[in-house]
């Protein structure tokens, strides 16, 4: 603006001011309006996946602009955007996300952790490392993936999840336990089971550790891994974190859900119609029977009654019934800068499908952690868990052999105990009052109290001291009526036991940077105590029913005492020292050394040392340029762990009582126990070479871990058979070595992240074999045990059949001594007979999966989000139960209704034909006609969730509704499993189930 050189007053100068400050008033205002006009204030609450929670301190940005906000606390924002425009989400740790603003005045938006961030801390042994850093193959898990599958044990939500690590449900009983192998079988006397550590302490098993409170899981699968923990690192490591407190405002999370539980496939019998025709058949095979006129010759007059009035029963249809699934859990995260505190109260409910069949848990938990000054820590975590179980015995056995004809009740309503006035109790026996009860309380305490101290910068000493303490009991009562006892005296009996164990683990650690090189340096020393002891009583023939279990004194029979200790310990130390070179060449070196009381003196104490190379090639120079690689990682490793997992005293004789008598006078005796004792029993040691590579594509959309497996394990503890004249049966020694090779893949990728629609993947692929190398003498096969080298450790060995003999080939039947309708075998050395010597082979296929694996995807759209899980095991071969059940006399029992068996008229090559005058047992080469491929694809699970809107004032700060179904839909590659659910492996006592369930997320 150009000066005025006039000369002006006061008066008048003010006045051109006014006039300026009223004009840009005015247009100040203008703008003001028409800015308010265009824009819109926006508010909502920013969730995490993680722990279902709001999250704080997350980035909210109007997208192309620079204006921006954080979430407070309780994760809300408030933004002031103009009308249509974008908001971009994120924070570290997380998947960033986009939403489109519209006329929206409420956007809620829930963040996923990004499992491709190479920043995310890993839980390795004795410490944690950045996922960057990682030079062994460890697999991580979050809370999200474990509560995916609604279930009991932690587990089995994890199915197929993790590449190498096979998981399998016992049965589908309320209290079935969980079979977990981590890269094969590799021994075959000692343990194949995985060490578990909850929160520092050592456990076998974590069924009664509640889904909710874990944080993470981590598997420890190569030797760089597990040697660190030496004796128990054989079989792989699972490391589990609970929850811990945090600093800030109380938040309270109430999650729960109900559901309902059905048989999912089960094989059906045959029905009345279907028996009366095949024991028709068995007789007109023998010439007995050939008409219906003939009925009399082959039935009782019950039994011809009951064919008559059309009279027959469906006994699975009577037993199975819908069963329930329940779980409540209220969690408390809250604290101050000095002391935080995580609690937790969880209920679990299962009823199974058979009456009787029962599960309650309750549990409690307590974290809490202090910090005093700046360099001294301690906390304790804890839980507590009851169990209260009924046991169901398994009434199916009974209930698919028996005869199907007749009633259950006769014309006076009573229930009838033996059908058909014959021999076989009825399956439903065990249902009636006062005839069967079989119950069980299990209490478990497992805690750890921890000092953490760190004195000085970089040098940092922690002491935990962890235990774990179970008590249990279990009461059974069969009366004269029940099943077992099956018109014999009544029997009750009491079992307890209690178990105590602990670890004492003193941990140091120092830490040091120099330029730039990076050292961590990790001592310890560990000391493992286990001793329990348990006591079973037993009497016969109560005369009150109502007693039970209880008052065993005043049994009248057969009363029995017998009571028993165990005890063992392990001393340890270990070294391992991290290295890295500019972030990009990265060492692991560690040893241990451990000392068993398990075993002999002279071989307690072993060394396990290991080695892990990896080069981030990712952040060389000449990696900068190449467009679309985020990450590249190259890791090998090699390295020795122990297995010491014998039984205690299983290196020592043992002396049995036996009864004995001279004339009427009693006298005790004593004889060697059938297990002899090896003085010079030691460390069975498996050595694992290990390549893996991790790769990140386009800023880590896709990320993939393949890893490549070789474990040669020797010295097995072997139970090498004895001669029957040696008096004893087994005895452990160090004799013969197995190998497992595999390969394990894990790629995560995220499809689409678009607006408000985010699409992402994990699959993972696992390939393992495993095999003897060598036995008691090199290239020799120990027959007698099933054990062949060159084979995997469980294997078939049997005669090949071929088909069933047909009519025209009666002649050559009859070299072998056989007719048409019997079982056709290979004659394997062509000398035109068959013997056991020459014509069994280990038959193509064993029951470990040629490959395993599962693919997931999630699809989340604004507040709905959708997950279905696949899970396959593909190449097994199975024996099931079922597809041997088959009388061929059909004189005493049932067949299943998959038996499709020969006749002239049906010339199958399936089952042999009927025949009253052979029975099952006495049929040539009988054990041949149940193998089958048990290759199965399932739906493990399939979700559809709701995140609710909440208003700004409300208490609940997220609220999430769901239905999950687990194990809904399952296709089998043998059609002769269509009603066989192949996961038992053979198995039938309790059926496999699937679950329907609806559940909410609430936090506060």
């Amino acid at each position: 603006m150009k000066k005025n050189p006039t000369k002006t007053g006061p008066t008048r100068k003010r006045g051109k001011l006014n006039r300026l400050l009223w004009l840009f008033s005015v247009c100040l205002a203008l703008v003001s309006f028409k800015i308010s006009a265009q824009t819109t204030q926006v508010t909502g609450i920013v969730n995490a996946t993680d722990f279902d929670g709001p999250l704080p301190g997350a980035t909210i940005l109007v997208k192309g602009t620079n204006t921006g906000t954080v979430t407070n606390a309780d994760g809300r924002y408030s933004i002031s955007v103009a009308t249509g425009s974008t908001l971009v989400f994120s924070s570290i740790g997380y998947i960033t996300q986009e939403a489109e603003v519209g006329n929206q005045k409420t956007v809620d938006i829930t963040l996923s952790p990004d499992i491709t961030n190479m920043e995310e801390v890993v839980v390795i042994g004795y410490g944690t490392v950045k996922k960057r850093d990682l030079t062994g193959a460890v697999t991580s898990l979050k809370n999200e993936d474990i509560r995916q599958v609604p279930a009991q044990n932690p587990l089995e939500s994890i199915q197929g999840k993790v590449a190498g690590v096979d998981i399998t449900r016992g049965s589908g009983s309320s209290s079935s336990g969980i079979n977990i192998r981590i890269r094969g079988n590799r021994s075959i006397g000692a343990s194949n089971n995985p060490l578990f550590i909850v929160d520092g302490v050592q456990t076998g098993n974590i069924d009664n550790i509640n889904p909710n409170d874990i944080e993470s899981m981590e598997f420890l699968k190569d030797a760089s891994s597990t040697a660190i923990y030496g004796w128990q690192g054989a079989n792989g490591i699972v490391i589990i974190s609970t929850k811990k407190g945090a600093a800030g405002k109380p938040k309270v999370s109430f999650n729960s859900y109900f559901g309902v539980s059905e048989v999912s496939r089960y094989p059906a019998v045959m029905n009345g119609d279907e028996y009366v025709a095949i024991k028709r058949e068995a007789n007109r095979t023998t010439g007995k029977w050939k008409s219906e006129a003939d009925d009399p010759l082959i039935f009782n007059t019950q039994e011809l009654d009951a064919i008559a009035n059309g009279e027959w029963i469906d006994y699975q249809d009577l037993l199975f019934k819908n069963g329930t699934q329940q779980n409540y859990n209220v969690g408390v995260n809250a604290g101050s800068d000095k002391t935080k505190v995580y609690t937790s109260i969880d209920y679990f409910g299962e009823k199974g499908i058979l009456k009787f069949d029962e599960v309650k848990r309750y549990t409690i938990r307590a974290n809490v952690d202090h910090t005093f000054n700046s360099w001294i820590k301690a906390g304790l975590q804890s839980q507590v868990a009851n169990r209260d179980e009924s046991y169901r015995r398994d009434p199916l056995n009974m209930a698919n052999k028996i005869i199907p004809l007749g009633t259950v009740y006769d014309d006076e309503g009573e229930f009838i105990v033996y059908p058909l006035g014959g021999s076989s109790i009825s399956p439903l026996a065990d249902e009636q009052p006062d005839i069967f009860s079989n119950t069980g309380k299990i209490t478990n305490v497992i805690a750890n109290v921890y000092l953490d101290l760190k004195p000085f910068e970089g040098f940092s000493f922690r002491t935990n001291f962890g235990t774990n303490i179970g008590n249990s009991r279990v009461g059974l009562f069969e009366a004269s009526n029940s099943i077992s006892r099956n018109g014999g005296t009544s029997r009750a009996q009491y079992t307890a036991s209690n178990s105590r164990f602990f670890n004492w683990d003193n941990v140091f650690n120092y830490q040091k940077e120099v330029k730039d090189h990076s050292f961590t340096i990790t001592a310890l020393s560990s000391y493992v105590q286990s001793e329990g002891d348990d006591v079973l009583a037993q009497g016969e023939n109560q005369l009150l029913p109502g007693q039970l279990f209880y008052g065993l004194g005043n049994a009248p029979d057969n009363i029995s005492i017998n009571s028993g200790y165990s005890k063992w310990n392990v001393l340890s130390f270990a070294a391992r020292l991290n290295y890295s070179f500019k972030g990009k060449y990265l060492i692991t070196l560690t040893d241990r050394a451990d000392g068993a009381s398990r075993l002999s003196e002279g071989n307690k104490w072993a060394f396990f040392p290991s080695a892990a190379v990896a080069w981030r090639m990712v952040d060389e120079g000449f990696m900068q340029n190449i467009e679309g690689i985020s990450e590249l990682k190259l890791r090998a490793s090699y390295g020795v762990a122990g297995n010491s997992g014998i039984q205690p005293y299983g290196t020592q004789s043992t002396l049995t009582r036996i009864p004995m008598a001279f004339g009427e006078s009693s006298f005790q005796g004593f004889t060697f126990s059938p297990l002899l004792g090896n003085p010079d029993a030691g460390w069975e040691l498996s050595a694992t070479t290990n390549f893996g590579i991790d790769l990140g594509l386009w800023k880590n959309r896709i990320n993939a871990t393949l890893d490549i497996y070789n474990t040669q394990t020797s010295d097995l503890l072997l139970p090498r058979g004895l001669p029957p004249t040696t008096g004893v049966q087994q005895v452990y020694q160090n004799i013969g070595k197995t190998q497992n090779r595999g390969i394990e893949l894990g790629i995560n990728t995220v499809n689409i992240e678009k607006g408000n629609l985010l699409w992402e993947s994990t699959l993972t692929f696992t390939r393992n074999r495993e095999e003897i190398v060598s036995l008691v003498t090199d290239g020799v096969d120990d027959i007698g045990n099933g054990w062949f080298v060159g084979q995997p450790i469980s294997v078939f060995y049997d005669y090949e059949k071929l088909g069933i003999w047909q009519t025209a080939e009666a002649d050559e039947a009859k070299i072998f001594g056989q007719a048409p309708g019997d079982i056709k075998v290979r004659d394997q050395n062509g000398d035109n007979k068959i013997d056991a010597v020459n014509d069994r082979i280990v038959l193509a296929g064993n029951n470990r999966p040629d490959w395993f694996g599962g693919l997931n995807n999630k699809v989340t759209y604004k507040a709905f989000d959708f997950s279905v899980y696949l899970f396959a095991r593909w190449g097994q071969t199975i024996n099931p139960n079922f597809l041997s059940r088959y009388d061929r006399q059909s004189n005493l029992s049932n067949s299943s209704k998959a038996i499709d068996y020969w006749t002239p008229e049906n010339p199958t090559n399936e089952y042999p034909r009927p025949n009253a005058g052979v029975s099952g047992s006495s049929t040539l080469y009988w054990s041949t006609i149940g193998y089958v491929d048990g290759s199965y694809l399932r739906v493990r699970n399939l979700s559809l969730g709701y995140t609710l809107p909440v208003k700004d004032k409300s208490i609940v700060s997220n609220m999430r509704i769901y239905f999950a179904g687990t194990n809904l839909f399952t296709w089998t590659k043998n059609s002769k499993l269509d009603e066989y659910d192949p996961e038992r492996g053979g198995g039938e006592s309790f059926p496999m189930l699937k679950n329907y369930v609806f559940g909410i997320n609430l936090g506060f």
